[in-house]
């Protein structure tokens, strides 16, 4: 018998589209992707060059749970150059993907039936993941008026008993969009005086294109970061992210790291010392112009077709549109635009439950040419409607 707790975790229903689109795709089809968000971007040449020397020198054993030293103080210096945070490298762990930091923090943070405050719409697997230990995803409704984002206000007026922490994401997914610094730090003071713990997903931190990035290390050193390889550095099949950690939580954290996952990948983490280096830092550098680039085109062709963007994303590379003036059912229009026109996009259903039938995403993680493309095939299929 399946244990109770899958009852309560939803499917991550943009890989049944993404199923779909490939299957489409192997008939002979053009789809457009739009849903996923992973950077059409191949992985840097020097990271992966620095992998493939990984491995002729023999880096394929296992390391210390909480990774190389050699890259956590890398990613401890990456934090001293930009943020001027003097971050001691033993409270890094280096995990197997932000979800392995994922893991870790509510594992060691959330009793059975302790609460997690986050935003909805939000990453969806971040409510599975309070599932996984029991937990209860105490989701807030958010909406263009707070810029799709937790403020101290709501998480003041929606504390229960049983909160334990509070999740945030700056840049987010699905909206883009960015927690500003004296929001974040009454968030924390809210959550402090009440006695809980602070989570800031960071995994976007590298894709920001309106304003001056900041770390939530700078706020406080008594919070949660999670971060990622992945989404900057265009890693995503490597699987590499990281979790900052408060020094108090590390031991319990490396000691969890070392039963559930023994280490992140050894040939990746290798690979990801190149990711600091000049070269490496100006082809990203120009991989977020291109994205900024993306979304200054395909933001106002969109609303000329209909779609409503009341936000416009500072980071990451997402637009999330409301369509009530075109459909009562985005998952249903998502469907018909793929099979129609060969156009892939993630219905809100997929980031929580407010309004998710008003809402898609669009993730402009394809070249320019085919989100031209992609705009001709949306503006044909809605002038069929």
């Amino acid at each position: 018998m399946v244990a109770e707790r899958m009852a309560s975790i939803r499917p991550f229903y943009v890989m049944e589209l993404l199923a779909r689109a490939r299957t489409m795709e192997q008939e002979g089809r053009s789809v457009i992707h739009m849903e996923v968000g992973e950077p059409d971007f191949e992985t840097p040449g020097p990271i992966v060059e620095a992998g493939k020397r990984a491995l002729d020198a023999g880096s394929s054993h296992y390391t210390p749970a909480a990774g190389i030293i050699e890259l956590r103080r890398a990613i401890a210096d990456d934090y001293r150059k930009r943020f001027g945070v003097q971050l001691d490298p033993s409270r890094i762990l280096v995990t197997p993907g932000s979800s392995g930091a994922l893991q870790l923090v509510m594992s060691i943070l959330i009793n059975p039936g302790e609460g997690v405050m986050m935003a909805d719409p939000g990453y969806p697997c971040n409510r599975n993941f309070v599932h996984l230990v029991s937990g209860e995803p105490v989701t807030i409704p958010v909406d263009a008026g707070t810029g799709y984002q937790l403020t101290a206000e709501m998480v003041e007026r929606s504390w229960r008993d049983n909160i334990r922490a509070v999740m945030v994401a700056s840049p987010s997914n699905p909206t883009g969009t960015l927690l500003k610094r004296d929001e974040l730090e009454r968030i924390h003071r809210v959550v402090k005086s009440r006695g809980g713990v602070l989570i800031v997903d960071e995994i976007y931190q590298g894709l920001v294109y309106d304003g001056t990035p900041f770390s939530a290390l700078e706020i406080s050193d008594d919070l949660f970061i999670i971060n990622s390889f992945s989404k900057f550095y265009g890693m995503t099949g490597w699987r590499l992210g990281w979790l900052v950690a408060p020094a108090s939580y590390v031991g319990a954290a490396d000691r969890l790291a070392q039963n559930i996952f023994l280490a992140a990948s050894t040939p990746a983490q290798h690979a990801a010392l190149a990711a600091f280096d000049d070269e490496t830092q100006a082809i990203v550098t120009s991989r977020r112009d291109a994205f900024r680039e993306r979304r200054d085109y395909l933001l106002p062709e969109l609303r000329r077709l209909g779609f409503e963007i009341s936000r416009v994303p500072e980071g990451a590379f997402y637009l999330y549109a409301n369509v009530s003036g075109i459909t009562d059912d985005s998952a249903r229009f998502a469907h018909d635009l793929l099979e129609q026109e060969g156009v892939a996009i993630t219905p809100g259903k997929d980031f929580g439950d407010y309004l998710p039938e008003q809402h898609v995403r669009f993730a402009y993680t394809t070249s320019m040419e085919k989100l031209k493309e992609g705009v001709v095939r949306i503006e044909r299929f809605l002038n069929q409607g």
